[in-house]
């Protein structure tokens, strides 16, 4: 009887452990977490739903500064694409990463020192090396010796400009025009100004990609084709 105990008991001891600990991570760093929000949400008067309100502000300021900005319309000026208090989701990281403002791309730029105080909103009608003339016997501009067809976004009834010009537009610049021409103050206002009308793209915040509001403007901004025949400016005619 004891030998028979004694060697169940050692089999028993004999095999092997079923269950194996397993490192835990984080376990320390959560319980800081976790009393790091409690402690926050016993200070803040509201609790748990200050928090997180303040946490989807922080999130909202943060989109606002690098992501998207929400601009809105203040004039004429680029109708009828763009009316009198519309509101635009301006993409801020369009051009980030290396890419450029493109002929036809409605962008929104401080005009600080250019235009005037605060920012505007215009389309990019030359970029830089561009030799841009107004008007050709057509009556159209022409952008590197190629007659641009803006009817599809010019305002009905508006003339490409009532003021002749003829520009080079400087490297790391923009030549912009808004789409109500007869009511917009852009480049050809400002020819003879510091700058010579031309906006740095280095002062551009973003490009307009959509019409958030009002609802029944909702819509996505796409650039025109009228330009994508236009050649490089390394072909451009004098």
């Amino acid at each position: 009887m004891d030998a028979e105990a004694q060697q169940t008991e050692r089999d028993r001891s004999s095999r092997p452990s079923t269950t194996e600990e397993t490192p835990v991570t984080g376990g320390r760093e959560g319980r800081s977490l976790f009393a790091l929000v409690s402690r926050a949400t016993d200070w803040l008067p509201g609790g748990r739903i200050s928090l997180t309100l303040l946490i989807c502000l922080a999130f909202l300021l943060i989109l606002n500064a690098f992501v998207v900005q929400p601009f809105q319309i203040p004039s004429g000026s680029m109708e009828n694409g763009l009316r009198i208090g519309d509101r635009v989701l301006v993409n801020k990281l369009a051009y980030r990463f290396g890419a450029e403002p493109r002929r036809g791309d409605v962008v929104v730029f401080d005009g600080a020192g250019y235009f005037g105080d605060g920012d505007y909103i215009k389309r990019v009608v030359g970029v830089g090396g561009d030799h841009v003339v107004c008007c050709n016997k057509q009556g159209r501009i022409e952008v590197n010796g190629r007659s641009v067809d803006e009817s599809t976004f010019l305002y009905p009834g508006d003339s490409p400009s009532t003021v002749p010009f003829k520009v080079v537009v400087p490297d790391g610049t923009l030549f912009v025009l808004g789409d109500h021409r007869s009511d917009s103050s852009d480049s050809r206002d400002h020819l003879g100004s510091p700058g010579g009308g031309m906006i740095p793209v280095s002062d551009v915040v973003g490009r307009a990609d959509w019409i958030v509001w009002p609802h029944a403007h909702w819509s996505r901004l796409h650039r025109p084709g009228a330009y994508a025949r236009v050649p490089a400016a390394g072909g451009a005619h004098g």
